[in-house]
């Protein structure tokens, strides 16, 4: 396989985009686009730092993100497994790209900017569930946001397949083998799912 090294060589391979992807890409939220990503529970958000790359699934039981002001995204924090890889980044390197999906459409909504994490009270309010806040709030201000191609989900058949029933190891067999039987796979996968409805919302 010959190594493709230099954008000319890319570009010479691909040759120009379709006028309508560069079309559909604006600066700001959009009506169009703002009714993508209020209907959005679940995206990908994608971030780079000084060790790497990070990407992370974000997902909530409404919108995943608040849109503040056409330029601007709000996503809370809530309790994830405290590695908090994603934040780190955002620290060292605020630049962040943002994958929305809705379950049964085809098409994904994009958007690239770049991110400062919050702790005002103002933001934290915004999302209070149960009493409950988020740790901290991720502000996003956009650079760019477009729509994806849908080829990708319809070549996958994302939403129209199952694949539940495919012998996969259990994260507690995972663990018990990262850990040579350190960790008791089988206790961890029992008591998961008590753990994480008590831990949803930040619980302790």
């Amino acid at each position: 396989m010959t190594e493709i090294t230099t954008i000319a060589e890319l570009e010479a391979l691909y040759g120009k985009p379709d006028p309508n992807s560069l079309a559909k890409v604006a600066q700001h939220v959009t009506p169009e686009y703002a009714a993508w990503i209020g209907a959005s529970r679940f995206m990908v958000l994608s971030t780079v730092g000084p060790d790497g790359t990070d990407g992370s699934p974000r997902g909530d039981d409404g919108p995943v993100v608040q849109i503040a002001d056409a330029g601007t995204l709000l996503l809370p924090d809530w309790r994830g497994n405290n590695r908090a890889d994603s934040l780190r980044n955002i620290i060292e390197d605020g630049r962040v790209s943002l994958m929305f999906m809705v379950p049964g459409k085809t098409n994904v909504i994009r958007v690239n900017g770049r991110a400062k994490l919050s702790r005002a009270p103002e933001l934290m309010s915004r999302f209070e569930v149960k009493g409950r806040q988020p740790r901290l709030v991720v502000v996003i201000e956009i650079g760019e946001i477009y729509s994806q191609c849908a080829r990708a989900m319809l070549r996958a058949e994302v939403w129209t397949r199952d694949d539940s029933d495919l012998p996969l190891p259990t994260m507690g067999q995972i663990l018990a083998a990262q850990t040579k039987g350190g960790t008791d796979g089988e206790s961890y996968d029992s008591a998961w799912a008590a753990r994480a409805a008590h831990t949803m919302w930040n619980a302790d």
